[in-house]
C-alpha cells in the first residue's frame, strides 16, 4: 500500500487536501510504498536509518506530506528568523541553543512537555557518510522527555519506507544503542557501502 488507510488519532497533524494530494501525487511517481503501522502514542522519537544519502529526505517527504504528519525536527535557533520564523515553527522545527544549561536533550524534553502531541524525527547517524558510533542524542532526548522510540526504516532495494517496531528505552544507554542498532540491521539504504558496520 502507499499508505496507510487508517491512523491513530495520537499522531500530531498538519496540512490540507493540496499537501496530501500532492504528496500522494509524488509517491505515486517515485514508485514506493510504506508499511507498518503507527502506534497510538502521542509523544514519539522517531529514528530514521540507515541514512546513506539525500535521497532519504526526497523520498521520506512526500510521505510526510501525504501522511499529513506534523514530524518535528532540531535546528539551531539563530536560523529561526523573519520571515521564516513562522513557517518553520509551523513545520514542526524546534529551535535549540547548544550552549544553553542542560544541553539539547533538556530543551527538546521540554517541548515534549508543552505541547500536546509531539513526533520528533532524528537520524542517529548525524552523517550521511560510514560511521562506526551512532549518536546518542536520541537516547538521551528520549530519556529526558520519558517517551518511546519510533524505529522507522529506507529499504531502499524494496522501495519501501518501514515502520519496523517501537521500542522503549531502558536507561541503559550501551544496551539501548546496541539493540536498536540490532533492529536496523536487516535494512539497505541507497549507498549501502555508507552504511555503519552491523553490530555483533
Amino acid at each position: 500500500m502507499s499508505i496507510p488507510k487508517q491512523l491513530p488519532e495520537e499522531m500530531p497533524r498538519i496540512g490540507n487536501w493540496f499537501t496530501k494530494g500532492l504528496g500522494l501525487l509524488i509517491v505515486k511517481a517515485l514508485g514506493w510504498r510504506f508499511e507498518g503501522e503507527f502506534p497510538r502514542e502521542k509523544k514519539l522519537m522517531v529514528a530514521l536509518a540507515p541514512h546513506t544519502s539525500n535521497w532519504d529526505f526526497v523520498v521520506a517527504m512526500p510521505f510526510i506530506l501525504a501522511l499529513k504528519l506534523k514530524a518535528s525536527w532540531l535546528m539551531k535557533q539563530e536560523a529561526f528568523f523573519f520571515p521564516f520564523k513562522r513557517l518553520f515553527m509551523w513545520l514542526g522545527g524546534i529551535p535549540t541553543d547548544r550552549k544553553a544549561p542542560g544541553g539539547m536533550a533538556k530543551q527538546v524534553a521540554t517541548q515534549f512537555r508543552e505541547n500536546e502531541k509531539m513526533w520528533v524525527a532524528i537520524t542517529p547517524e548525524g552523517t550521511r557518510k560510514q560511521t562506526a558510533k551512532w549518536k546518542n542524542g536520541f537516547l538521551r532526548i528520549a530519556y529526558a522527555a520519558k517517551v518511546p522510540i519510533l524505529l522507522v526504516a529506507w529499504d531502499f532495494p524494496n522501495k519501501c519506507i518501514r515502520v519496523d517496531s517501537l521500542y522503549r528505552p531502558t536507561g541503559d544507554q550501551d544496551a539501548d544503542m546496541y539493540e536498536i542498532r540490532k533492529r536496523f540491521d536487516k535494512y539497505q539504504g541507497r549507498h549501502p557501502e555508507n552504511q555503519s558496520p552491523a553490530v555483533d
